[in-house]
């Protein structure tokens, strides 16, 4: 830390943004606190040295006691500011400590992550996804934040719910099977229900749609849908897997882009119609399932690694 920033602030004379840095580094160590509990210890010093040395000259001089006095006052309510700002920084930098004690979790482009939760669910995490989770799950909830695709298996707990906040909407469980899919950089939204129920909720708590076994809820034209699916080979990411069938070109390269995290530009339009059947093993790369799709059809492509941009001709 900047000793002379220090200084300022125990003077009073930091700005908001420096009071904060300077509290920021305070609370990071008890290094750092003894550090500060020098200087401000010096600093008291000098200011009631320069009391001692004043009231001298004072009584030699009672002529300026009016502007001692208000000199000294204004030190001291200085001083008052510094211990009040102080404090307050400080007790709102351990309150939210204490309330944000929250973890998170991140799968790179072209890889996944299963982890377990405190209270025992498991949660597998898809690529170019992020989940941030309390350690403890103390309250009435058991609240979690997606942004990108996930699959749960969540632990019963009727006293307590389990709610996915992912996006503009809420998943509320009590212990089911589902997976979610609110990668932010697509407008697509769909839950998906394996096992149990579930109710999709807005941010504020209303209910919007309830699914059952074998139903999933999707966003369509910013209005939240309802319909059934048969199939499972969609959620078979978890186990490494993308598995499309009978997908169209143009849906294919929105997975590969959210999955890889690259763009995908493809001039050569006449492959957007063509659909496609088959599984790719996701860690063998987005160049191995282009390798593959391009045998029975005729295109070629560039992989810019640098930009992340491959482009289909």
């Amino acid at each position: 830390m900047n000793i002379e920033l220090l200084r300022k602030y125990i003077a009073g004379e930091t700005d908001e943004r420096e009071t904060r840095q300077v509290v920021e580094w305070i609370a990071q160590s008890d290094a750092n606190r003894r550090e500060y509990m020098e200087q401000r210890k010096l600093y008291d010093i000098a200011l009631w040295n320069t009391k001692a040395v004043t009231a001298e000259k004072l009584s030699a001089n009672p002529r300026h006691s009016l502007k001692w006095v208000l000199r000294e006052t204004l030190k001291v309510a200085a001083l008052v500011a510094v211990v009040f700002t102080f404090t307050y920084y400080w007790m709102s930098y351990r309150n939210a400590t204490s309330a944000q004690s929250l973890q998170s979790i991140y799968a790179p482009a072209g890889q996944r992550s299963e982890i377990r939760l405190s209270d025992g669910t498991r949660v597998w995490l898809n690529s170019c996804s992020r989940l941030t989770y309390s350690g403890s799950f103390d309250g009435d909830y058991r609240n979690v934040k997606l942004e990108g695709e996930a699959y749960f298996i969540v632990s019963k707990n009727k006293e307590k719910p389990f709610i996915v906040e992912a996006g503009k909407y809420r998943v509320r469980v009590l212990g089911t099977e589902f997976n979610v899919s609110a990668y932010p950089a697509n407008k697509e939204w769909r839950t998906s229900l394996m096992e149990g129920s579930v109710m999709i909720t807005d941010t504020h708590g209303n209910s919007l749609v309830e699914l059952q076994p074998n139903t999933e809820a999707y966003v369509k034209d910013g209005r939240l849908m309802k319909s059934g699916f048969n199939s499972t080979e969609p959620f078979s990411w978890r186990r490494g897997l993308l598995s499309f069938t009978n997908l169209p070109m143009y849906e294919m390269v929105k997975k590969f882009e959210l999955y890889y995290g690259i763009r995908i530009i493809v001039n050569n339009k006449s492959l957007l119609g063509n659909s496609y059947t088959g599984k790719f093993f996701i860690g063998d790369g987005i160049e191995h399932a282009l390798d593959v799709l391009k045998i029975d059809n005729r295109f070629t492509y560039l992989y810019d690694s640098e930009k992340q941009i491959i482009t289909i001709n």
